[in-house]
């Protein structure tokens, strides 16, 4: 019985030093009340930051062990144009590709082992959303500021951004 406590007691101690290891993100949003464009609605604003904030940490998963990306989002301009007159319960989102792209404004800190390894301002924007081909499905929230962020996440960090293959 002892034996198998102390065994049990090593696997832990164990995996939580390798956790320090692991790569991190954190997501900060700087007043979102007063971004460009984002829902009226405060529940679905609140959906759209976490949905932004989901797709931050799952790209932040594919970086080295031992680094960590701090995110501080300052304003966010969703794809399309809000209209309130086609409400019906929830907000409609009218995309017409001339001058309503997604764009998004941040300051990015990423750490090794705690030590700053690059840090710098951002300003992401994708004039040709509806011009080209999007990976994520037509039902995919946020799927253009996705595909905008996957590629600054790419060109910035030098990862690879890996999606779900279509069926």
């Amino acid at each position: 019985m002892q034996k198998q406590t102390t065994r049990a007691l090593i696997a832990g101690l164990a995996l939580l030093a390798s956790s320090a290891a692991w790569a991190g993100t954190e997501v900060h949003f700087s007043k979102p009340d007063q971004f460009t464009d984002v829902p009226f609605d405060p529940h679905e604003r609140e959906e759209v930051l976490k949905e932004l904030s989901r797709h931050f940490e799952k790209l932040g998963a594919l970086l080295p062990p031992g680094q960590t990306l701090k995110i501080d989002v300052t304003d966010v301009d969703l794809a399309g144009r809000e209209n309130p007159n086609l409400r019906a319960g929830q907000d409609i989102r009218v995309m017409n590709g001339r001058v309503d792209w997604p764009r998004m404004r941040l300051h990015y800190v990423l750490e090794q082992n705690g030590k700053v390894i690059s840090s710098a301002d951002a300003a992401l924007s994708d004039m040709s959303y509806l011009s080209r081909i999007n990976p994520y499905f037509s039902n995919e929230k946020l799927r253009y500021e996705k595909l905008m962020i996957d590629e600054w996440y790419a060109d910035t960090f030098g990862v690879k951004v890996k999606r779900k293959a279509r069926k």
